[in-house]
This record gives structure tokens, C-alpha cells and sequence, in this order.
């Protein structure tokens, strides 16, 4: 994914993964060190399944997004916090907005 590796995954990235993605990915969501991640596949202990395509692995998105207990996506991609509240921001097409009180 991306070169960040040694970086937790976050909320929005984790949203905006592949169906499947590779087992240094999936390290970083469970923030473990990528060979912390071959040693559980070894001992059949990794949190979610695992898929051998190849020489490789490969995680379904859909299993480690429920592992990681986001069951549903969320219907915006940024969260609400980092946009102002319809309640916080001046009503521009108010005809009284620009008129002085009196």
C-alpha cells in the first residue's frame, strides 16, 4: 500500500482499502510489526484468515475490517468533527441575517 509501513493504519485509510490486502497492510492495521505477523500465520494464531496465493499472503478486507469491529462503513468519508455543523455557520440565505437589530 503505502511506504508509511512502520505507521498504524487509520480509520480512513482502513476504509479505503482493496478487497484483499497484503500481510504488511494487515500488520499495520493490528499495529504489529510485519514479523510479529509471520510468526502468527506460523502458529495459526493471526487474528483473521489468511490466504495463501502463491508465495504470498493475502487478507480479505471484509475479514479484517470485522476483526478490527468496523461491521459497517460509514456513509461519509470524513468525519464530522472536521467539517463546522450546519448550527455553527452564519445563514447566508436568511433574509434577516444581514439586517441590524433594531
Amino acid at each position: 500500500m503505502s511506504g508509511r509501513s512502520g505507521l498504524p493504519l487509520g480509520f480512513a485509510e482502513a476504509l479505503d482499502l482493496p478487497l484483499s490486502v497484503d500481510l504488511r497492510t494487515a500488520a499495520r492495521a493490528f499495529a504489529i510489526c510485519p514479523a510479529t505477523a509471520y510468526k502468527l500465520i506460523r502458529l495459526d494464531a493471526f487474528p483473521c484468515p489468511v490466504l495463501r496465493v502463491g508465495g504470498r499472503y493475502r487478507i480479505p478486507t471484509a475479514y479484517l475490517l470485522h476483526t478490527l469491529g468496523i461491521e459497517e462503513r460509514p456513509l461519509y468519508a470524513v468525519s464530522p468533527e472536521d467539517e463546522a455543523a450546519p448550527a455553527d455557520r452564519p445563514d447566508d440565505t436568511h433574509p434577516d441575517a444581514s439586517e441590524e437589530p433594531e
